[in-house]
């Protein structure tokens, strides 16, 4: 069971931010003493790897089990590690400048093996002198391991030994498994790849060496393919010629009729025989005899003496040796002796060291090096302990620089609550609408975050981020918590900055609307009526604009229609229409005056002290309800559903009150002791007929108020 912080034994300090209590992390000690911590007073439980602002190779070294998120005893797991090895906790928080030699535990076995390692390191880059070794020290593995032979992760590379034909079956390894990579960069081989390649070339020289009758071992290695196919493609032919002229030793009558008729041979002469191959590879491969005996030198159909030729030197004279002609029984011999073959071959080994060759592989079981090599490798793998070791620095020196950045950002909120710096989750600053918003977070699925990201009560205004013409993207979710919205709008441009200062082209592309300040909150209501108004004067202009058009146009179709017509005499004067049209305007400019007058009586008899009172009504009126669910939803605003939305499980209510707010999106302002001039060259000019109209309306309308008697004289 966990040990409530009234239990624990270490005496915690704690500061309050966001509207909740935080612990305050100083020393190493405290660190260390993060297991006695209630979990239920840490800030979160769990954050991703991906998608936040910290080094990502000391983030996988803590995330033990490779799940991709950060856990709680993750956290403990390496603060424990880190504070067993060290005799000096305070590295833990100095740690950022290095591990000093002296601060590295030696009363545990595996602390005097990580100084070892750690000196080990700082001769391999030359500062034998050094007396701390720092983060950098420990990145560079092929500078750290180029000088040695074995570095124990049981690979061996050409370096690992100075026999030369060593180091050329090692390269050979390589050509034909593509080898593994050795600590120090190089490419080498390991094990299993010494026994994989051991076997392939024993089994494939066991396949080779296969005695058989009719000695078809003898084909040259090279072109065995193509010399099958070959076969395959000559066969027929010569089968047929032999069958010839076993019907000519048959029937003699044969001898004349298996040859070309003269028919054929008379259609043929006057062609282009170029033009003929198909008609001339269609004869007999020879003069068909009752002999039985095939030419390989002369008398052959022109359309097969090529592949005739290539049968006799790849496969005949192999087989059965040189020969000028070939008979019925050497053919029949030489049929078994390919069939065989063809079985043989059938059973072929299929492996990438053929591309050896036979005497190269031959050489490998003469010699025997695979028993040195796998020897090489034990020598190799007697250093792992001690080089594990040198991996286990690097561990030791990324903690000491990164634990407590990682605390003040898992186990509180320290620097996104402080403004210290910038927070994990903070991807960088959006400059938008002559604002900057630090609260920028990194978002993979913009749908899937605004679901729950909508709890949070921010406004957010989601935006698609590209560099170098659209090849680096990703997405953000800004959250603005000053100033007002009426400039944000879907497909409005801004400029990201990420956390290593690169510029971004920023797109919003979804907005989450809740209320961003009291004062929006305040003028809310008289925006929306101001444009409620000047949409429907808008829509009144557009349909006067658009009816006058169609009378314009209609009176210019009938002024063509009747152009040659006498123009008609215009209307008289309708004097009843006109005084009905100036009386509905004086009866509405009454009510209005009416209405204004009685509202200003009421107002100017009221004491002066109600006054005030009545003007603050009126707007509180007006814009109350609006400040009223603004201040409830400011008040909700939460941090932690912005994270849960992430992959965070936030274990707290993160506040974002209006004052920290108002911090983390900053306004334009002109900065201290900037000149201004006033004078603008370009400003609209003032023109006094506007003051000259409302002085008269207000004349207007407390006359008519006196003479209605809304206001006496006395």
């Amino acid at each position: 069971m966990a040990e409530t912080a009234s239990q624990s034994r270490h005496p915690w300090k704690f500061f309050r931010a966001g509207g909740f209590d935080q612990v305050l992390l100083e020393s190493g000690e405290d660190l260390l003493a993060l297991a006695q911590l209630d979990k239920k007073l840490w800030s979160a439980l769990s954050c991703p790897i991906k998608g936040i602002e910290f080094d990502q190779r000391t983030l996988q070294l803590i995330d033990s089990d490779a799940d991709g998120h950060i856990r709680v005893p993750e956290v403990l797991a390496a603060v424990e590690w880190a504070g067993r090895n060290l005799s000096n906790h305070q590295v833990l928080i100095t740690g950022a400048q290095g591990v000093p030699l002296s601060a590295i535990s030696t009363a545990t076995e595996e602390g005097q093996r990580l100084l070892n390692a750690a000196r080990t390191v700082l001769v391999n880059l030359g500062k034998a002198d050094a007396d701390r070794i720092t983060v950098e020290d420990t990145a560079d593995n092929e500078a750290i391991l180029s000088q040695t032979r074995f570095n124990g992760d049981g690979i061996i590379t050409a370096a690992s030994t100075d026999d030369e034909k060593l180091k050329g079956w090692i390269a050979d390894i390589i050509t034909c498994l593509e080898g593994a990579p050795d600590r120090s960069g190089v490419t080498g081989v390991s094990r299993a790849q010494v026994e994989q390649f051991s076997q392939e070339v024993s089994t494939w020289l066991a396949w080779n060496d296969e005695a058989f009758s009719g000695g078809a071992i003898r084909l040259p290695e090279g072109g065995r393919e193509e010399a099958i196919q070959l076969w395959h493609t000559v066969k027929p032919k010569v089968e047929d010629f032999f069958l010839r002229c076993s019907m000519a030793a048959y029937d003699s009558r044969a001898a004349t009729l298996m040859n070309s008729s003269d028919e054929i041979l008379t259609a043929l002469a006057p062609r282009n025989l170029t033009d003929a191959g198909e008609e001339i590879a269609g004869l007999p491969l020879a003069t068909v005899t009752v002999q039985e005996n095939l030419d390989l030198e002369s008398g052959l159909n022109p359309a097969w003496r090529l592949l005739i030729s290539q049968l006799r030197t790849i496969i005949i004279q192999p087989i059965l040796g040189e020969r000028s002609c070939l008979t019925a029984a050497e053919w029949s011999e030489l049929k078994r002796a390919v069939q065989e073959y063809e079985l043989w071959w059938g059973r072929k080994i299929e492996t990438t060291t053929i591309t050896l060759g036979t005497d190269r592989m031959r050489q490998w079981l003469t010699e025997e090096p695979d028993a040195k090599l796998l020897a090489l490798i034990d020598q190799d793998l007697a250093l792992q302990p001690a080089f594990e070791a040198i991996v286990e620095v690097e561990r030791l020196t990324r903690y000491c620089r990164d634990l407590l950045p990682l605390a003040n950002n898992f186990v509180s909120f320290r620097d996104f609550y402080t403004g210290h710096g910038k927070a994990i989750f903070q991807a960088g600053t959006l400059y938008l609408d002559g604002r900057s918003f630090e609260l920028c977070i990194t978002v993979n699925d913009v749908a899937k975050h605004a679901v729950l990201a909508s709890l949070s009560r921010v406004y957010l205004a989601y935006c698609d981020c590209v560099r170098h013409g659209g090849t680096d993207k990703m997405t953000i979710a800004a959250a603005i918590t000053d100033g007002d919205c009426d400039q944000l709008l879907v497909g409005r441009n801004g400029i990201f900055y990420d956390r290593q200062g690169q510029d971004w082209d920023a797109t919003i592309v979804r907005i989450v609307d809740h209320p961003i300040s009291i004062r929006q909150a305040f003028w809310a209501p008289y925006k929306r009526i101001f444009t409620t108004i000047g949409e429907q004067l808008q829509k009144m202009a557009a349909a006067r604009s658009k009816a006058a058009e169609d009378k314009a146009a209609v009176g210019l179709m009938q002024t063509t229609l009747k152009k040659d017509a006498a123009k008609p005499a215009p209307p008289p004067f309708d004097v009843g229409k006109f005084a009905g049209i100036f009386a509905a305007i004086g009866l509405a400019v009454g009510a209005l005056a009416t209405a204004v007058a009685s509202i200003l009586t009421g107002f100017l008899k009221l004491p002066w002290w109600q006054m005030p009172l009545a003007v603050a009504g009126i707007i509180l009126l007006i814009s109350g309800p609006s400040i009223l669910i603004a201040w409830f939803k400011l008040r909700q605003r939460n941090l932690g559903r912005l994270l849960d939305a992430n992959g965070w499980a936030v274990n707290t209510r993160a506040r974002i009150n209006i004052p920290f707010g108002a911090s983390l999106t900053t306004l334009a302002r002109l900065p201290l002791g900037a000149a201004l001039t006033m004078a603008d060259p370009f400003a609209e000019k003032k023109r006094p007929w506007k003051s000259w109209l409302v002085l008269l309306i207000i004349c207007i309308v407390v006359i008519s108020a006196w003479r209605m008697g809304y206001i006496p004289l006395k």
